[in-house]
């Protein structure tokens, strides 16, 4: 008879090279989405030396749990590794779109098309957070600039018109990004006519204080 425990000895060894290397895919894409997230967190707070560690440990890790996982594609697209190019990409993609520069493509940044469209999707929402920083700042022109580019980015992913199948679910992040954008233009709307009111009751007390001075002489 067939020895089956020999028989199936390479196909188990196959398996646990496979687990194996889910196992470092895994770790790897969650020490990476830690990183990220806290290379936006540092961001925002405008530590920007910090941030640039915090993304090279992230890209490290991705990199490190792709590699790991590529000699398996099933594992390779299962969905870890793709959440973990996200974050990585959104962080590097705030990161350029805070600092005023290019925002790098997805070769750039070193993830996949979908990821990198995701991350875009996701970036507005940190951009809304930017700029109503800067409105309470009182840097209007500023929150208007981060304003223009997320209407720029929202523009952009509706022209991915292909089945979200493709996308992994493309069409909900752009609609949620669409909603935030509106919700800003909203505030920033408000903001702007508050400053316009301030600036025109200064201007009639201003008025009225000159007028009462030259009555008085």
């Amino acid at each position: 008879m067939t020895d089956l425990v020999e028989l199936s000895a390479p196909v188990r060894e196959r398996f646990l090279a496979r687990a194996e290397a889910r196992e470092i895919g895994l770790a790897a894409g969650r020490d990476a989405i830690r990183s990220a997230a806290n290379a936006i967190r540092a961001i925002h707070r405008g530590e920007q030396a910090r941030a640039d560690e915090l993304i090279a440990e992230a890209r490290t890790s991705l990199a490190a749990g792709a590699e790991a996982c590529e000699p398996y594609p099933d594992l390779r697209h299962a969905g870890f590794v793709q959440d973990a190019a996200k974050e990585v990409a959104e962080a590097v993609l705030t990161r350029a779109a805070i600092a005023g520069e290019e925002l790098p493509g997805p070769d750039a940044v070193g993830v996949d098309d979908a990821p990198w469209l995701h991350g875009l999707a996701e970036t507005v929402g940190e951009l809304r957070r930017a700029c109503l920083d800067r409105v309470r700042m009182g840097d209007l022109e500023a929150a208007e600039q981060l304003l223009d580019l997320m209407q720029e980015i929202l523009a952009a992913l509706v022209t991915i018109d292909v089945p979200d199948g493709l996308t992994r679910g493309l069409r909900r992040a752009t609609d949620a990004a669409r909603s935030i954008t509106e919700r800003t233009r909203g505030d920033l709307t408000t903001a702007a006519g508050q400053r316009d009111l301030k600036a025109a009751l200064d201007a009639h007390r201003a008025a009225l204080e000159r007028s009462m001075g030259e009555a008085s002489t």
